[in-house]
């Protein structure tokens, strides 16, 4: 069997500096804890016939996973979707590292790992309404599917940008051209950016506010008020981001 690449070599060519420092290319999560793991998974899989795409694919299957394991009563479904989501950021980790090393970027890549995030921050939610209906339908299914379309709508405000300035023949959107134009708006991102409560938008960051919901419903006795309570914060929480990441995309250079 081929020789494993030392880590320090595989870290060069999987993991440039460029993508870990960008701000809206690299998840904190990873920065912080799931890159020091991917490359572990990584330097075996690159010995291996296993393709970026498959791992990609892998990648979506956990993230659709984690919101159906929602479905599961009590404290088990929150743990269980809460690992899922954890290894649905390990693959998206190490697709793109395998890819790097073995030379087999491609579209297909990158445009599953696109869907994939779509389609897992959705499910997650959308799991989270029927575990807030209490495995019945009716107005917290409704509340869950609606968060999950908000959630849908920020993502797909942000591709948008690189679609629109595609057409347009200019070049991807660097960091600075987030920055907005306007004093007021820049303001106001600044103080949000601060609190870091857009972050719960991410499938990641709400896997973790519905297990922490799923603890105090644990401890108050095994209903779902406290994942209730939490579905309608990230709710509201989403939908106050839709129309501010919309102003905040029109007030900057990414347009432009």
């Amino acid at each position: 069997m081929v020789a494993a690449p030392v880590l320090q070599e595989l870290r060069e060519v999987c993991q440039p500096h460029a993508k870990l420092a960008s701000r809206n290319g690299e998840h904190w999560a990873g920065r912080l804890y799931m890159r020091r793991i991917s490359l572990r998974f990584t330097r075996q899989l690159v010995r291996t016939p296993v393709t970026p795409d498959q791992l990609t694919w892998t990648m979506v299957v956990c993230g659709v996973a984690s919101g159906a394991a929602l479905m599961i009563p009590g404290l088990t479904g929150a743990v269980l979707a809460a690992v899922m989501m954890q290894l649905f950021l390990l693959f998206d980790c190490v697709d793109g590292e395998v890819a790097r090393w073995k030379g087999q970027n491609s579209a297909t890549g990158i445009y599953v790992d696109r869907l994939g995030a779509y389609l897992a921050d959705a499910a997650l939610l959308a799991g989270a309404g029927y575990r807030a209906a209490e495995s019945g339908l009716g107005g917290w299914l409704s509340l869950g599917i609606a968060t999950a379309l908000g959630v849908v709508l920020l993502k797909a405000s942000t591709d948008l940008v690189d679609v629109a300035r595609a057409r347009r023949g200019l070049a991807v959107a660097d960091d600075e051209a987030t920055r907005p134009r306007s004093q007021g708006v820049a303001t106001v991102r600044r103080v949000a950016a601060a609190f870091k409560i857009h972050r719960v938008t991410n499938g990641i960051e709400a896997s973790l506010v519905l297990l922490a919901a799923a603890v105090a419903d644990t401890v108050l006795g095994g209903g779902v008020e406290a994942t209730r309570w939490a579905l309608a914060a990230l709710a509201v929480i989403t939908w106050l981001m839709v129309p501010a990441h919309l102003l905040s995309i029109l007030a900057s250079s990414r347009l432009r």
